[in-house]
C-alpha cells in the first residue's frame, strides 16, 4: 500500500525516500509546486504526480488553489502581467485569492470582485499559502435578511449597541447558547445566533472602483484619502497614534488629519463635536463618520467615497476598509474646507 506523510511546513531540509528508483530531487519537487517549502517528506513508492496531487487541488476556505498576499502593506493587482498594467485592485497582507494561472513572473488571480495579475514574489502558494491561511483565517458572523441587533449582554432585555446591516459581518469571539459573542470594532458585544450565519473567511482584494471619490471632490480630500489608505493592514493599538506601528480609531484619524493641518483630540466622542454636521447623502471623501454604543460615540472612520470608510478597527484586523453602513451611523462631520 502506498503511503505519503508530510511532516512540518518549514524550510525544505531533507527528503527521505523509501524507493530510490522513484526519488526526485528536493529542488525539482519544490519548483514543481511553486516554491513551497516542506519540512520533511517520507515517501514510499509514490510518483511525483501523486505527490503533487496530494498537496494541491484541496479546497480550503472555498479556494481550490489558494494564494495569499505576502506583503508589508498591499499587493497591487494589474489588468495585464507587467508593471505598467492598469491597477484593478489591491490586496492587503494575508488576503486570499484563487490562483488561475502563471505567466513568467506573474500570477493571474481572482480575489473577491478583482481579477488580474500580481507578481509571484509577493504571493504565497501551495503549502505555505495553506499554512498562512490557517494561521490568519477569521470566524465571522454575518447578519441575515433585515439586519441584526447588536447587544451589550446576551439577552433580549439588554441595551442595543447598534444594528448590523444585512450581509455585514463581525468577528466571532465565542459561541454561546443561542448567542454569539462578537468584536464590534474594539468592544465585545452579543448577537442572536438565530439571525446570523457563522463561517470562516479570509480578506479579499479591494476593487479600484470601491476606492473612487466621486465628482466635485477637492484635491486635498483625494490626497488625504489616498494617504490614509497607505496604512491599510497596519496594526491597531489601543491608545496609539502611529500610522505604522499602531493606532486606535481616533489616533488614526488624528494622525491622518494632522498631515493636512487639522488638529484633532485623541477621542472619537470629542472629534464628533467638531466641524460641520452633514448627512450621508452630502458626505464627501475625507469626512469623518462616527459610530456609537447606544448614544455614546465610541468609534470613528474616514469616509473615502464609494460607500466605504477606512478605519483602525480592532487588534485582529488592524486598519481596514469597511462599508460605511457596516454598523449604525451616529453622525458624519465635515472638517475640511473645499
Amino acid at each position: 500500500m502506498k503511503k505519503l506523510v508530510l511532516a512540518g511546513m518549514g524550510i525544505l531540509f531533507s527528503v527521505v525516500v523509501m524507493n530510490p528508483a522513484k526519488a526526485y530531487a528536493a529542488e525539482t519537487i519544490n519548483n514543481t509546486i511553486g516554491g513551497v517549502g516542506v519540512g520533511e517528506i517520507l515517501e514510499e513508492d509514490n510518483t511525483k504526480e501523486e505527490y503533487i496531487e496530494a498537496v494541491q487541488g484541496v479546497s480550503l476556505y472555498g479556494y481550490e488553489n489558494i494564494g495569499i498576499a505576502n506583503v508589508e502593506n498591499h499587493l497591487n493587482v494589474r489588468e495585464t502581467p507587467d508593471e505598467s498594467g492598469k491597477l484593478v485592485g489591491k490586496m492587503v497582507n494575508n488576503a486570499a485569492c484563487e490562483v488561475l494561472s502563471t505567466e513568467g513572473d506573474w500570477v493571474k488571480i481572482k480575489s473577491g470582485k478583482v481579477e488580474g495579475y500580481c507578481h509571484k514574489d509577493y504571493l504565497l502558494t501551495g503549502l505555505l499559502a495553506s499554512k498562512r491561511a490557517q494561521e490568519t483565517v477569521s470566524t465571522v458572523a454575518t447578519a441575515a435578511s433585515g439586519g441584526l441587533r447588536v447587544r451589550e449582554e446576551p439577552n433580549t432585555d439588554s441595551e442595543i449597541y447598534t444594528t448590523m446591516g444585512e450581509g455585514e459581518s463581525l468577528e466571532v469571539l465565542e459561541e454561546l447558547d443561542g448567542w454569539i459573542k462578537v468584536l464590534l470594532d474594539d468592544e465585545e458585544a452579543y448577537i442572536s445566533a438565530e439571525y446570523a450565519e457563522i463561517k470562516q473567511e479570509l480578506p479579499t482584494a479591494i476593487t479600484m472602483s470601491e476606492l473612487l471619490y466621486g465628482e466635485g471632490v477637492s484635491d486635498v480630500r483625494v490626497e488625504l484619502c489616498q494617504y490614509a489608505q497607505q496604512f491599510i493592514g497596519n496594526p491597531y493599538v489601543w491608545g496609539g497614534t502611529s500610522l505604522t506601528k499602531g493606532a486606535d480609531c481616533s489616533g488614526f484619524t488624528l494622525s491622518v488629519f494632522k498631515k493636512y493641518g487639522v488638529t484633532l483630540p485623541h477621542s472619537s466622542a470629542t472629534q464628533a463635536t467638531m466641524g460641520k454636521k452633514v448627512t450621508l447623502a452630502e458626505a464627501k471623501a475625507g469626512d469623518l463618520v462616527f459610530y456609537s454604543n447606544g448614544s455614546r460615540v465610541n468609534h470613528v472612520a474616514i469616509y473615502i467615497g464609494g460607500g466605504k470608510v477606512v478605519h483602525a478597527s480592532n487588534p485582529k484586523t488592524g486598519i481596514r476598509v469597511s462599508d460605511v453602513g457596516y454598523r449604525t451611523i451616529h453622525s458624519i462631520r465635515s472638517l475640511l474646507t473645499d
